[in-house]
């Protein structure tokens, strides 16, 4: 539950604030706005260098955000990634140890309350801290599974989920960093479009998107032919069906896949490794070769010979994956914006004395967007649990395989104006400027390593 603490103005002067988990185009945004925030009420803001791994280093890496009241040069909200650094590295909420260490350290750093930009694992780490100092949470993920589709989600009474929301009762409405993933991911979907049309192929773009498929839903931009996402098991029949069904009609099939989908056994049809990433994670061999394996041994190599221009179905086939670019480069104006308005929100929240809170993004039909906050426990589910939120079934058709009317009235507010002109002429000047062929790329991180201080 939250927990009401003290006033900011009386007591707490220097506040800490790290970036967690996988990266985003919007954390740096994120970073400003809680760094703003800091210089309007005269406190200190000090980035720990390296996500939780600091908490862990007796050296305990740092830099001040705003050294006498001015941000440094360095943050700038148009940069995508985090000039702090992120790692994998988590807290245990069972290992006493590790945690006895990680405060110590922060009081060494005279710390007194302390700010986590990140995800579901994020906020599980910096639960395990908040019976030792004030903390909350400025969510981000590209994922866009940080939230409930309605309040209570996971603990109803019956134990069933409710069939039908509309998309203003979710809780937390998006993410920073999701917008960006999928003008990403819509933008590569469009490309590969053209190049399948020309050849008369079946395409089959991976997005990211493990256990929830809101990129691939948000993909709907790039007008895909078929969407498959991770909560609903894909039928082979249905979908070789679906695919000739598009294949007779245009000469070529645009499909996009989360990550993450699975098959009417629950298996993922990219296939685990015996491996996992720092999180704990199963790497994956990849959806969009699962899912071109299946066609492959369904569709025979008469069928493209007819209606193609190739002599069998493993040539007629290829799949992309849109990869690491999701989560890089410059963030819209959408995610930077909100990000922002979201890292000043938790430093406020800690400024009224409460602590195990996350600031959210809610969305009202009448009001529009607007910055909220939320108890941490609220997103636990009646075993205690946090998971990633999951598309809300009536999102998505899943006879039609693709995006449902609900669906698109949950996406419209976010990309109606997610892109300011700004940032096209960002890319006007940016991209083929002259100077990028004479300099090499200079790293904001060693700017950032001259500033950063050491425990001794």
């Amino acid at each position: 539950m939250t927990r009401l603490i003290h006033s900011l103005d009386s007591t707490m002067q220097r506040l800490a604030i790290l970036t967690a988990g996988g990266d985003t185009p919007a954390l740096n945004a994120t970073l400003y706005g809680a760094a703003k925030r800091c210089c309007e009420i005269d406190v200190e803001l000090v980035g720990l260098i390296g996500g939780y791994r600091s908490l862990f280093d007796n050296a305990a890496p740092h830099v001040v955000l705003n050294p006498s009241g001015v941000t440094i040069p360095e943050l700038d909200p148009t940069w995508g990634g985090t000039i702090i650094g992120s790692s994998r590295h988590y807290v245990d909420a069972n290992d006493e140890d590790s945690i006895r260490k990680a405060i110590t350290n922060l009081r060494r750093l005279k710390i007194d309350g302390l700010i986590c930009v990140g995800g579901d694992g994020t906020i599980n780490a910096m639960q395990a801290l908040s019976s030792h100092l004030p903390v909350a949470l400025a969510p981000k993920t590209i994922d866009n599974d940080l939230g409930l589709n309605y309040a209570n989600e996971g603990g109803e009474a019956s134990g069933e989920q409710r069939q039908a929301i509309l998309p203003s009762e979710m809780i937390n409405y998006a993410t920073p960093g999701y917008a960006t993933a999928v003008f990403v991911a819509a933008d590569g979907l469009s490309r590969v479009r053209t190049t399948a049309e020309s050849h008369s192929r079946v395409a089959i773009v991976e997005v990211m998107g493990r256990h929830s498929g809101y990129i691939a839903v948000g993909a709907s931009y790039g007008q895909p032919d078929i969407v498959l996402i991770p909560e609903c098991a894909i039928d082979p029949n249905r979908l070789c069906e679906q695919v000739r069904e598009i294949y007779k009609a245009q000469k070529h099939a645009i499909i996009v896949c989360g990550e993450g989908v699975v098959d009417a056994d629950g298996n993922v049809i990219g296939s685990a490794k015996d491996s996992t990433d720092p999180a704990g994670n199963l790497l994956l061999n990849g959806a969009a070769e699962g899912l071109r394996r299946l066609l492959i041994d369904n569709i025979p190599d008469s069928f493209f010979q007819q209606y193609g221009s190739m002599q069998s179905a493993a040539s007629s086939i290829f799949t992309r994956k849109v990869g690491h670019t999701q989560r890089g480069g410059r963030p819209l104006l959408f995610d930077r914006y909100y990000a922002a308005q979201l890292g000043a929100k938790a430093i406020d929240l800690l400024k009224d004395g409460q602590s195990n809170v996350l600031s959210t993004l809610q969305y009202d039909n009448n009001t529009g967007f607007k910055v909220e906050s939320l108890d941490a426990d609220a997103l636990r589910d009646s075993n205690g649990i946090i998971h990633a939120r999951k598309v809300h079934p009536c999102f998505y058709d899943s006879a039609e395989m693709r995006i449902s009317r609900i669906g698109v009235e949950y996406l419209l507010p976010i990309f109606e104006n997610a892109i300011a002109s700004s940032d096209m002429e960002a890319v006007r000047q940016s991209v083929f400027d002259s100077g990028n062929l004479h300099h090499k790329y200079e790293s904001v991180q060693v700017r950032i390593a001259r500033r950063t201080h050491h425990l001794t």
